[in-house]
């Protein structure tokens, strides 16, 4: 299986150093054969070689992307995608929140092509996850999304291919593995700057954390689910926000003295079943009772609490912070879609 590979930074790099060094567990385990033919950043464009690109080498090496010998080089990732082939994109970069782009570019040239695409980018999914699902259906191809809501954790194949044929009525979730660590720190005594300290130390959190703590990172996450679950499109000003960076000590000391659980909640319900009516969609800080599934999930992991008919409630919870999980996402997705094309 051919593939392009549009981001080379830390989930790019840890998922060609998987395929690099588990090349021959991937194919006797799996029957998966991956071969990189295309890389991009924003930095370096785009390099091809039909036969394959040197992994290690680009792995290894300080030298810019097209210095190395035997490849093409084009300046972006989408004109290098427009003059090649391929047989998979796997899109990992990180393309912000005002239009998803450069990201969403990507994907609809490689769906609008019939290439099946494998991505961890948020936002394009978050803004277009509607339309990019339905491209991918239109042309009889895969796109799946797992690592941009949880990480490593499998939660959309569990919701989307485990639950085929229920019908989702609504969830609810901790969705932000940082503010969920600082909100356990918080319960633990110390003080909002301490803990987000101790995050950023930890790598938890960025030196600019507005995303975690504000709760943009959420909101795409449910406005995600909302397109790949419910099949429902919405927009960031749909869903309500407040973030834990104004929790005042005397919310945490009024959970402590109630025997209840602070959390960052995100919560996604429709008026009707499987995405139809009025949608409510917000992320905030709520106590929780000490019976809701969701109040003792401490530290970096991540959990959601999805109702479907005739189900009930399917309660899926894992690790949902740093680059290797993520990395184990798309490679997830990447065995998935390999195995299927085999097939």
């Amino acid at each position: 299986m051919r593939v392009w590979l549009i981001g080379f930074g830390t989930v790019g790099r840890w998922v060609a150093a998987t395929l690099d060094s588990q090349s021959e567990r991937l194919a006797q385990r799996y029957g998966v054969a991956v071969t990189v033919v295309g890389v991009a950043t924003a930095r370096d464009g785009f390099v091809h070689r039909a036969g394959g690109l040197h992994l290690r080498s680009l792995l290894d090496g300080d030298r810019a992307l097209g210095d190395h010998p035997g490849v093409r080089h084009w300046r972006t990732a989408l004109d290098g995608m427009r003059e090649t082939e391929a047989d998979l994109l796997v899109e990992v970069t990180a393309s912000p929140a005002d239009g998803g782009e450069p990201g969403l570019s990507h994907m609809r040239e490689a769906l609008g092509r019939g290439i099946p695409v494998v991505t961890s980018n948020k936002w394009p999914v978050a803004l277009h996850g509607v339309e990019l699902a339905e491209l991918a259906r239109s042309r009889g191809v895969a796109f799946r999304a797992e690592s941009s809501v949880m990480s490593g954790t499998p939660l959309l194949s569990a919701l989307v291919e485990g639950l085929a044929g229920a019908i989702p009525v609504g969830l609810r979730g901790l969705l932000n593995a940082t503010a969920n660590f600082i909100l356990s720190r918080m319960a633990e005594g110390r003080s909002y700057e301490e803990a987000l300290a101790e995050a950023q130390a930890a790598g938890l959190a960025e030196r600019d954390p507005a995303a975690d703590v504000q709760g943009s990172d959420s909101v795409a996450k449910v406005m995600i689910l909302s397109a790949l679950v419910f099949g429902r499109q919405l927009r960031a000003g749909e869903v309500a926000c407040r973030g834990i960076d104004s929790i005042s000590r005397s919310e945490i000391d009024q959970a402590a003295a109630t025997g209840t659980r602070l959390k960052h909640v995100a919560t996604l319900e429709f008026s009707e079943p499987d995405g139809a009516g009025r949608a409510t969609a917000r992320v905030e800080p709520e106590l929780l009772a000490p019976d809701d599934p969701l109040a003792r999930i401490d530290g970096t992991t991540n959990a959601v609490v999805c109702r479907a008919t005739p189900v009930g409630e399917i309660a899926v919870a894992g690790p949902g912070a740093g680059p290797q999980l993520a990395g184990q996402g798309v490679l997830s997705d990447l065995i998935a879609v390999a195995r299927a094309l085999r097939a």
